[in-house]
């Protein structure tokens, strides 16, 4: 197998944090560490060129998307597509299937191999928006069957997100699914100092490591906290993460006089680490999920995780963690119920089931839709957990 070049587009990624930027930068050094020579193109205040550990990033100047705390999106077609006849790509890798689509009939004409990597089920993001499970679902079905037809493959990382093409009988559709630095997220960075700062011992430290914006759906974490502390169960949130809704949960927060502690965004990689380590459950509400990235990073940490009953996660977390119903005393619940669980056997459970969920695994998974292996037979690729 020679060496590619996989040309990857996405849009909607977070300035400086988020799922879909750990999911891009986690690839990227996995393509590399096998041969392959991946170029990442996203939208940014201005055009930049660099190298970096996960491949070369292009940035092309996008407008910001109103309301949503920072996405850009690549809206100039004719200098996306000037720069795909430059970077004359062997495989075209996209993660977005709305602005984005129209690389599919690019990739046709160029007679390049296309894949669609699906981030989110577009009935479920829909339904967060506001529009009724019957308008989204067919607004979904409408935009899955140009979607199907527009790529060579359709990348899915959970069977929950699969479900919805697999409902238009799309037959092009394949698994990978994403990892987790086992290396990087541990138990060992449990901080008993850290863990102070925020909850006294007689407390229970929640965490919610998220984007603040509509889809997300964080205002069930507070509705959680305000749930626990009514049923007299002495909690505190720590939000870790930004977004368009940070001041009106704030203002909530002050409101009903609950004990949440607002990080912003936390740049700190280990620092984030530490705190997910030394919460006693990570709240994951979102309910339009397909992996939960931040959900498993907590869990490689040894810390369990309360997930939305709707989202994907319950493939993910497996027995380890807990499912509820999207509102705050389904998510109590599930938060008293991990809590009855001896502390080392659900912190154990927590770590079991990241290991489950290595880059390197994801990486061969997601070379393989691409029908890439590794060249040159002297070359060796990354043992789990390091990179």
């Amino acid at each position: 197998m020679t060496s590619l070049r996989i040309v990857r587009l996405a849009n909607f990624v977070a300035p400086s944090s988020g799922g879909l930027r750990t999911a891009l930068r986690e690839l990227g050094k996995g393509y590399r560490a096998a041969g392959h020579e991946p170029v990442l193109v996203v939208p940014g205040e201005r055009a930049g060129d660099r190298e970096t550990e996960q491949g070369r990033v292009i940035t092309l100047p996008g407008p910001l998307l109103p309301g949503t705390g920072g996405y850009r999106v690549l809206t100039d077609r004719r200098r996306v597509a000037a720069l795909l006849e430059e970077l004359a790509p062997d495989r075209l890798e996209v993660s977005d299937r709305t602005t984005l689509r129209w690389t599919g009939k690019w990739a046709r004409r160029a007679r390049v191999q296309a894949v669609m990597v699906s981030h989110e089920t577009a009935d479920g993001v829909l339904r967060t928006w506001g529009l009724s499970e019957n308008l989204s679902r067919r607004t979904a079905d409408a935009l899955n069957v140009r979607t199907a037809h527009t790529y060579a493959r359709v990348v899915c990382t959970t069977e929950f997100a699969e479900r919805e093409f697999v409902r238009i009988g799309a037959r092009n559709v394949v698994r990978a699914p994403l990892g987790v630095d086992l290396a990087a997220r541990h138990p060992g960075l449990c901080d008993a100092g850290l863990r102070a700062r925020y909850a006294r011992v007689d407390e229970t430290l929640l965490v919610m490591c998220s984007r603040l914006s509509v889809e997300k759906r964080p205002g069930t974490a507070l509705d959680a906290l305000e749930a626990l502390s009514r049923r007299g169960r002495r909690a505190v949130l720590v939000v870790a993460g930004d977004g368009p809704l940070r001041a009106r949960l704030e203002h909530r927060a002050r409101e009903r006089g609950l004990a949440v502690t607002f990080l912003g965004h936390v740049a700190d990689r280990t620092l984030l680490g530490a705190l997910q380590a030394s919460a006693d459950v990570c709240l994951a509400p979102g309910p339009a999920e397909t992996f939960g990235l931040a959900a498993l990073e907590a869990m490689a940490c040894a810390t369990p995780v309360v997930a939305s009953a709707s989202s994907a996660l319950s493939e993910v977390i497996g027995a380890a963690g807990a499912t509820a119903a999207d509102h705050g005393g389904a998510f109590a619940d599930a938060v008293e119920l991990l809590l009855e669980r001896p502390e080392p056997r659900r912190r154990e459970a927590a770590r079991a089931r990241a290991e489950c969920f290595g880059w390197r695994t994801a990486v061969e998974a997601f070379l393989a839709a691409h029908d890439a292996g590794i060249p040159g037979a002297t070359r060796s690729f990354l043992p789990e957990g390091v990179t």
